[in-house]
């Protein structure tokens, strides 16, 4: 089991920045790739941006140039630097992480999410 625990999210005017923070805790040497999604009102929950176990990044077109995501696989964090906040991107941000348990030839995959975190741009 895998526990995601996110922080960072708030309020903020158009065109600020914000550090969103997602810690993992239990069976993290399983993780594989962890993501950040978000969720406005009425909408679907869609992908912003994904981090492989080495780092390599996936942006949604709208993050592309404005977010950044990393981790720190010591301290089993994965972040996403929001930058030039829109008020489109209100929305509850939540972490995720994909484990891989059993034999690297036919593992069995886990998804986790957190809790989420709310994100408010105002204009």
């Amino acid at each position: 089991q895998v526990q995601l625990v996110e922080s960072g999210g708030g309020v903020v005017q158009e065109g600020g920045s914000l550090r969103l923070s997602c810690v993992a805790s239990g069976s993290t040497v399983s993780i594989d790739a962890m993501a950040w999604y978000r969720q406005a009102p009425g909408k679907q929950r869609e992908l912003v941006a994904e981090v492989g176990p080495r780092g390599r990044a996936n942006y949604a077109d709208f993050a592309k140039g404005r977010f950044t995501i990393f981790r720190d696989n010591a301290k089993n964090t994965v972040y996403l630097q929001m930058d030039r906040l829109k008020p489109e991107d209100t929305a509850v941000y939540d972490c995720h992480a994909v484990a891989l348990y059993g034999p690297i030839e036919d593992p069995r995959r886990a998804d986790y999410w957190g809790l989420g975190t709310q994100v408010t741009v105002s204009s």
